[in-house]
């Protein structure tokens, strides 16, 4: 039985890892500081001979015992009210994390795979975005210390695979929604139909007119598969390339819910994206991969996932002065 590592195990991405990987066949560590994450997001796997849980900040030394074949890291702050709450965390898990990581592939002989995202092409001048083009990023802006810390990570990443001859993986991840998102946490989907739900208006930041390009975790975490797997080593890009803008997908979730509200606008937080699409081309020629699920039909899923949390969950608002529309 092979054996992986999953860090940020308990968070919304990282449970659906854990779920794919024992359905595989793999023996799951688990690895979560739960800064961000949530027990009740694997709590259903601790019963599992195959999986074990470590409660542990990987900006730490990280060690464990016997052989490891593959880790996953999925460590960080991913929603914009988190990262900028807790700016200091996310530089740390992006540098130190990752280095105290490949150390322990290097270690192990083991394969890596690091999750990055679309946010290091910054607000892209190029579009859509394909893995050759280098970015707009401002490194001293509000998002900094999230891109930043996403591009280092590439960075030491490419250096210990160069250098040390560590066999890695880099994802870029674009915009993803499933259940076990946290309607609390300022991203636009569950953001979105969380104000559905408590019958609010849809707060939509700019005009409307800026792009996202929404994918369905199952699709999302497929591709995360077979890349692992593949032995390729320099960045692909994940996502879904069907563009929607943020005003239109207001309109989507409006009609999906079928409330009566109506969308207002704030103004655009500083250094937001005004669009975001992935060039999968290399996904579809490396792996094969290219996503399956409609948007309609995702969103449909994680409306009903919603639907079904306890009142009290649906009725925490998130504070969203920071909120992107991520």
């Amino acid at each position: 039985m092979k054996k992986v590592l999953i860090t940020g195990a308990a968070g919304f991405l990282g449970s659906h890892l854990c779920d794919r990987f024992i359905k595989e066949g793999y023996y799951v560590i688990g690895m979560d500081n739960l800064i961000t994450g949530d027990l009740k997001n694997i709590e259903h796997l601790f019963p599992l001979e195959q999986f074990e849980f470590h409660h542990h900040d990987v900006t730490k030394f990280v060690h464990l015992p016997g052989k490891l074949d593959y880790i996953l890291h999925f460590a960080s702050p991913a929603s914009p009210i988190d990262y900028l709450k807790i700016p200091i965390e996310t530089l740390k898990v992006g540098s130190l994390g990752t280095l105290n990581l490949l150390g322990l592939a290097k270690e192990k002989n083991a394969t890596i795979l690091v999750a990055s995202t679309s946010e290091v092409y910054g607000d892209p001048l190029v579009h859509p975005q394909n893995e050759e083009y280098y970015g707009n990023v401002s490194p001293i802006g509000p998002r900094g210390v999230y891109d930043e810390a996403k591009r280092f990570m590439e960075s030491i990443t490419m250096a210990y695979h160069r250098f040390h001859g560590v066999d890695t993986r880099i994802v870029r991840i674009f915009n993803t929604y499933g259940s076990r998102m946290r309607l609390n946490d300022g991203r636009v989907v569950p953001a979105f139909m969380g104000q559905a739900l408590r019958g609010e208006d849809l707060t939509v930041f700019g005009d409307g007119t800026q792009t996202r390009s929404f994918c369905y975790i199952d699709d999302q975490v497929e591709g995360i598969y077979r890349l692992l797997l593949s032995g390729y080593s320099d960045p692909v890009n994940i996502g879904n390339p069907h563009e929607t803008t943020i005003g239109e997908f207001a309109e989507e979730i409006i009609a999906l819910t079928g409330t009566k509200q109506k969308v207002i606008y704030k103004p655009l937080p500083q250094d937001d994206p005004l669009q975001r699409q992935p060039d999968i081309t290399k996904a579809k020629e490396l792996l094969g991969w290219e996503p399956k699920v409609a948007r309609s039909e995702g969103l449909k899923i994680v409306y009903d996932y919603f639907k079904s949390l306890p009142a009290e969950v649906l009725e925490r608002k998130a504070h969203r002065e920071f909120a992107k529309s991520n």
